[in-house]
Parts: structure tokens; sequence; C-alpha cells
């Protein structure tokens, strides 16, 4: 691998090859027994089935009085049907002997329906008395209960391999009776942050010396992303410090943040190319172009640009469709979407792709008027960006365009 600190990029790769090749070598990795309690988020490694009915018990579906249909038949509110009560099913503790014909029994919602019962009449057409209750409206059988396997039968399919868990389906695992699951194992990331004028995050700056930002970003989206994060700190430009970082056993993907371009202190690439295979250094995009993509043994590794922006439009193209895909994610950009017109043209170069920071204003998408790559605040004042591909040489005004949201919820200025 040529060494291109001081001499620049002799060629570009365009993005497209690079997701092709990441690709091609990110899998999912093995499974692991989870807590049920635990499984909100993560990610099926193997199909659910039920082994029992639910319910498994035939379940009053009101309150009200369990009968025989039959017996209610001809009731209304002029001429009244009167049944004996002999007791009553409560959640739970439900009646343990049969009911007769002629009879009722008293029932709560969700408690078992007793033997010989069919139906349940509910409260509001009954009225109790003297041990007796008077029913005014027919019901036939099996009015009002919840049958055996209602909701769920044994042996049905209820969740398939490769759906992310939701709160939901915690739920519904707990109603069959799981108490632990195979989920993909959670990819465990390594940051590796360098820089001799970085001051870890809650400093203030001074002099020559800036806080270190990106690792602040980094490990929201790490986390939004289903990583995790192993223990980190910042490095000095040391090739010996960093090489020890880079060969961490621990890891399953590692992120480089910084010292990823062509100077003199930008010791990542080559170390990479030394204990692996540098497989990309220069990709055709704006920015991020100093991104860099290899191998060590089994790792992914993503060098970063150290540049705030850089940094995150690298992330959102690379390693954060790598880290999901890994935990057995989708590799779609976690981001909702709308199609709006341009109020102002947006100019690019056909061969590069571009990333294009906007804001949604009177539904309409304004580019941010900077193109620098370390004005992290561009993102603040972002709704989102816009992709340019690399075989557009612009997007021209009024065109309608697709913005990736930053914010889950669509921004008022553009909601339909």
């Amino acid at each position: 691998m040529r060494d291109v600190r001081m001499k620049g990029f002799a060629e570009r790769t365009d993005v497209e090859e690079v997701q092709g090749f990441l690709l091609e070598h990110t899998r999912p990795l093995p499974s692991e027994v989870v807590d049920l309690h635990s499984c909100v988020g993560r990610v099926l490694a193997e199909d659910v089935r039920a082994k029992i009915d639910v319910p498994g018990f035939a379940r009053s579906a009101m309150d009200g009085y369990a009968v025989c249909g039959e017996d209610t038949f001809g009731a209304s509110s002029y001429d009244t049907i009167a049944l004996t009560v002999r007791g009553e099913s409560l959640p739970g503790k439900p009646f343990a002997s049969r009911v007769e014909r002629g009879s009722a029994i008293r029932v709560m919602t969700g408690a078992p329906i007793p033997k010989g019962a069919d139906a349940v009449v509910m409260a509001e057409a009954c009225e109790e008395r003297g041990g007796k209750v008077e029913i005014s409206e027919a019901v036939a059988p099996h009015k009002n209960v919840g049958a055996i396997g209602e909701d769920i039968r044994i042996d049905d399919l209820v969740l398939r391999a490769g759906r992310r868990l939701r709160p939901q389906d915690a739920g519904l695992l707990a109603s069959i009776g799981v108490s632990a699951l195979g989920c993909v194992r959670r990819p465990r990331v390594q940051l590796v942050v360098t820089g001799d004028e970085l001051l870890p995050a809650g400093s203030r700056p001074e002099g020559p010396r800036i806080v270190d930002s990106n690792s602040v970003v980094l490990r929201s989206l790490v986390a939004r992303d289903g990583g995790e994060l192993l223990p980190f700190e910042i490095l000095p430009d040391r090739p010996k410090i960093i090489r020890e970082a880079l060969c961490g056993p621990d890891a399953d993907l590692v992120i480089v943040s910084g010292g990823s371009s062509v100077g003199t202190e930008d010791h990542a690439p080559r170390l990479v190319a030394e204990l692996g295979s540098l497989d990309f250094h220069g990709i055709s995009m704006r920015p991020s172009s100093p991104t860099g993509i290899g191998r060590i043994e089994s790792r992914l590794v993503f060098l970063l640009p150290g540049n705030p922006v850089s940094c995150l439009c690298a992330y959102e193209f690379f390693a954060g469709p790598s880290l999901r895909a890994l935990g057995g994610r989708s590799r779609e950009w976690p981001h909702r979407r709308v199609q709006l017109p341009l109020a102002r043209k947006i100019s690019s170069a056909v061969g590069r792709t571009d990333y294009v920071r906007v804001a949604v204003e009177s539904k309409k998408v304004i580019p941010i008027a900077t193109s620098g790559a370390s004005i992290l605040s561009s993102t603040v004042r972002a709704d989102g960006c816009v992709i340019v591909p690399r075989e557009l040489e612009g997007m021209a005004e009024g065109a309608e365009v697709e913005v990736l949201l930053y914010d889950d919820e669509i921004p008022e200025e553009a909601a339909p």
C-alpha cells in the first residue's frame, strides 16, 4: 500500500464499490442466550414457535354470568328469564363444579368458563337478587367466550429469526412461557481516538488544543446501531500506542477517529496495512474523502476523518451499516425520509457522492450554506441531509429530493 502521507491520494474509490465490499464482508455474529427482560431491541437469531395454547382455557371476555346459552333464548327486557346463581368464577380461582341447566355462575373478565357453561351474559343485561339473576338479553352459545388457542395455537410461528424485538414482542414471548431466547450477539466496538491536540470531552478548549467531540457523537451512534462500546481513552499520535489499540482482541469492529488522512501524524492507515490489509483509502465523496477501510484478522477497521462532519458522514455511509449488519439488523440508514422540493439548487460534480446538510422550511429543502467539514454546528442547524449520487452534477431548484431526517419526528415544516 502506497504511503500517502504528505503526498495526497493518486485516486479515490467510488462509494458504491466500498459499500459492495462491506456487504460481502459482514455477516451476523453468532447467537447468545438473552434473558426475556433484556431482549427488547435485540435481533432474534432463531424462529420462535409456541409450545402452548394461549389462552390455555376457555375464559370470559367480560364481567357477567356464565350460562348455558340455550337457557337464555327468548329473554328480553320485557320478558326476563331467571336463573339460579350457584357461585362465581374469578381469575385464578375457577368455579370447581359443573354448571347445570337453569343455573348461572357469576364470572369476571379473564376468569375460566365453568364446565357446562358455553356463553356469558354481560352484567349490564343482568340483575341479581335473592340468589337468582334476571336476564334481559339472549346470548348464543360461545358468545363472549374466549376459546382455547384463540390468540396463539401450539406450534404457531410467533416470531421469525431476524426480527428486532419490540416491547410487545417481549410481552408475547412472556405469554407463551419463554424466559430466555437466542439473539444475535451485540457487536463489540473498539473506538480508537487519536490526536495530541485533543482534550477529553467535558474539558474547556485551551490554546491550540481542542475538545474531542467525535467520541461523544460516535458513542451515541454505536448505541443507536446496537453496538457495545468497549472502554477507550484518547491516544497520543504515537505509532506504537496506536498499534496496540488496533490489535485489541475483544473487538468485532474497530473505529479510528482521526489520524486517517495524509498528514505526517496520520499513522493509522500505514499501521492497518502492516497489521492486516488496507483495502480502501481515499473515497470519492464530499465530505469524508480521506476515509479508509481495512481488516485486521477478521475485524473490519474504519478510519474516520477527524473533522466532525466528515466523521459523522463516513460513519453513516460505512461503519454504521456494517455494525448493524454484524448485529443482524438492516444495513439501511435508520432515518425517517420525506420527499420535498429544493428551495435552491445543490451543486455537485459527476463522479463524486455528496452528503449535503439541509434545513426544512415552509415545506422546502434549503441547503446549509457551508461546506466546511469541521463545522459541526452545521449538523445541529440542519434537519437532515440529502445524498447527491455520483452520476449527478447537482440538483436543480424545485427538484423533488429525499431528505434523511436526523430526528425521529418529521419537522412541523415538513409535515403533510
